[in-house]
């Protein structure tokens, strides 16, 4: 009953913020802004499809590990954060608009990308927190590959802020 609780809660935030993130990128792209790199988008949501998919599929039922929850728990504070700071211009795509400085404020201030320190705590916990030892092993490794590729095309973009 927990775990469908939980990931209940999951999916839902995760479909709000996937609203919130398409208004966010329709604005930005009616005010000039210019998407980079977006091969690689539909690889990362197909990724935390995954994710949740066999989260969904192999967590009812199973037993939780409360100190892994807490940590999951522990971090919602710090995506709310992280979308606060960014506000109009949090996306889940790489957009730059031309004029704008980067963000520095929030969590921002401490961390050069602190929205996927997040995302890698989030994909290790969820599933550690059922149990699911290789599930956060198999996907906190194919997260490290997409990442690797996306702070890569991020930085990129965000250097013409500079």
């Amino acid at each position: 009953m927990i775990a469908v609780l939980v990931l209940g809660y999951v999916t839902l935030a995760r479909l709000i913020e996937m609203r919130i993130a398409r208004a966010n990128t329709a604005r930005l792209l009616s005010q000039g802004a210019v998407e980079m790199s977006p091969r690689h988008y539909p690889v990362i949501l197909a990724m935390h499809v995954a994710w949740l998919g066999c989260l969904w599929w192999l967590a009812p039922g199973r037993a939780i590990v409360p100190v892994w929850l807490a940590v999951f728990v522990l971090l919602q504070p710090a995506r709310v954060w992280v979308m606060a700071a960014l506000g109009a211009r949090w996306t889940a795509r790489i957009l730059v608009v031309p004029g704008e400085t980067l963000v520095r404020s929030g969590p921002y201030r401490f961390l050069r990308h602190p929205n996927y320190a997040v995302v890698v705590g989030e994909v290790a916990s969820l599933p550690l927190a059922f149990g699911l030892g290789w599930i956060a092993f198999v996907f906190s490794i194919t997260n490290a590959v997409m990442l690797t590729i996306r702070i890569r095309a991020e930085d990129a973009a965000l250097r013409s802020l500079r």
